[in-house]
């Protein structure tokens, strides 16, 4: 018979005769002539209770069980007579598929996220990276849903890379030298390496969905992208996921539309499909979280500028750790002031001074900042980082110049330029900053399945 997951189950409308499912014991009770346990497949939050009677044929063994123990129900689905839930398991069968033993380290109900962190493989068991996790698998979903509906074409740009989109230097090497022979040399000889020439794992797709954007109109990449920056903040890892849309026919404005359109739906789907794991979040997390959802979905989100975003810092007599100036990038406490504080809502930055932006974003007619586009959102600060990319030959590659970039490197780029090239805008989205959001959960390593820091990489 074929199994049924738990969170269909407690969906159905009247009680079935025969059903089976699988799943794990959260807790149990025992009582003279029968005991209870609370059942959990990861299919929902909700546990369903299951009542094995002592006229089961291995009730011995099935008292023995523990929690984190699996197990194999077939039995009836009846209405319950407690309170709380509307259907339980009459079991006629069990089967133990594995017992777990005394030490299993989630025998108790609260765990710090600091501790999980220690037992990543285990801590999806827990109610709260469950929830967690299937609000992230919930994402993935909608974000391809999205764009499907929107006629975007979805594209996988390489992980293996001979360029620096952002211009850091702050990038994995991929090499197939052995380091023995690396260290006899002295130096590595690229050369002699696989690609005949330094390969790094991506910061971006964005550069090669740019050429797709121009072919195709309308395109995005959602992939993992890597940066070997040592930061152990709560919003940095080393491995992460990036949503870049790039759109033909666009400018900055039109640009800001589309992230706008995209959070609220995003917003608006997990709230419409995961109204049951969103609300431990609500409940246990972050009381001020359904507000925040709220103001997501329904608020205008503010646009000002750069300069105009320095000049609120300035007035506002507030004290930060960072110094305010002109010129360079703001910090994340001055980000989530904008956000948090001053509007108090989601709100776009634009027309940063160029030397703090790489090559291709767009010039401006100023001559002194570019068509760049920052979202702050609050908790977070920046959620979406984007431009209206420079389609005019002349001026990327002046910008290039400026910056010391080779152009040899870059020639199928320029080339794109000499060939019916359009204004077109795209941005890249931080889809585990997104979950933060979404959840009220305040470090992104918490947000990972298995997040990558330095020094770390046990699983």
């Amino acid at each position: 018979m074929k199994r049924k997951k738990i969170k269909k189950l407690l969906n159905l409308t009247s009680p079935e005769d025969k059903v089976l499912i699988k799943g794990w014991v959260r807790t149990k009770r025992d009582s003279k002539d029968f005991l209870f346990m609370e059942i959990n497949d990861g299919s929902c939050l909700a546990n369903i209770q299951v009542i094995a009677n002592n006229n089961l044929e291995n009730y011995s063994e099935i008292q023995k069980t523990t929690t984190g123990s699996a197990l194999s129900i077939f039995g009836k689905l009846i209405e319950s007579p407690g309170k709380g839930q509307k259907w339980e398991v009459q079991a006629e069968e069990i089967e133990i598929v594995s017992i777990a033993p005394d030490n299993y380290p989630l025998q108790k109900k609260r765990h710090s996220d600091e501790f999980l962190r220690t037992i990543a493989h285990l801590r999806p068991r827990t109610n709260k990276y469950g929830a967690a996790f299937r609000i992230r698998s919930e994402l993935i979903y909608a974000i391809h849903k999205f764009y499907n509906e929107l006629g975007f074409q979805c594209l996988s740009t390489p992980i293996i890379t001979g360029s620096d989109c952002e211009g850091a230097g702050e990038m994995f090497r991929v090499t197939s030298l052995e380091p023995e022979e690396v260290s006899k040399q002295g130096e590595m000889d690229f050369n002699t390496d696989f690609f005949g020439q330094e390969a790094n794992l991506t910061v971006s797709g964005q550069l090669s969905a740019e050429m797709f954007a121009l072919a195709l109109g309308d395109v995005y990449t959602f992939g993992p992208t890597f940066r070997a920056e040592n930061s152990n903040t709560s919003r940095h890892v080393a491995e992460f996921w990036m949503l870049e849309p790039e759109m033909a026919f666009c400018d900055l404005s039109q640009n800001m539309d589309h992230g706008e359109e995209l959070i609220k739906a995003l917003t608006r789907h997990v709230m419409e499909k995961c109204e049951e794991d969103l609300s431990l979040f609500t409940k246990f997390v972050d009381k001020s979280l359904a507000g925040m959802l709220d103001t997501l979905v329904n608020s205008k989100f503010a646009r000002i500028t750069y300069t105009e975003a320095i000049d609120i810092l300035l007035k506002s007599n507030k004290k930060f750790e960072f110094k305010i100036e002109y010129g360079t990038d703001l910090q994340s406490e001055h980000e989530r002031f904008l956000a948090e504080e001053y509007f108090k809502k989601p709100v776009f930055l634009t027309d940063y001074p160029k030397n703090i932006k790489p090559f291709y974003m767009r010039m401006n007619d100023d001559g002194k900042t570019v068509a760049a586009v920052d979202l702050l959102v609050p908790r977070i600060g920046e959620i979406i980082g984007g431009s209206q990319r420079e389609e005019r030959l002349g001026f990327l590659e002046k910008r290039m110049e400026e910056m010391n970039l080779p152009k040899d490197i870059y020639w199928w780029y320029l080339d794109s330029r000499k060939f019916g090239s359009v204004p077109h805008s795209g941005f890249g989205m931080g889809f585990e900053r997104l979950i933060m959001l979404i959840t009220g959960i305040t470090n992104i390593r918490d947000v990972v399945p298995f997040p990558r820091t330095p020094g770390s990489i046990d699983f």
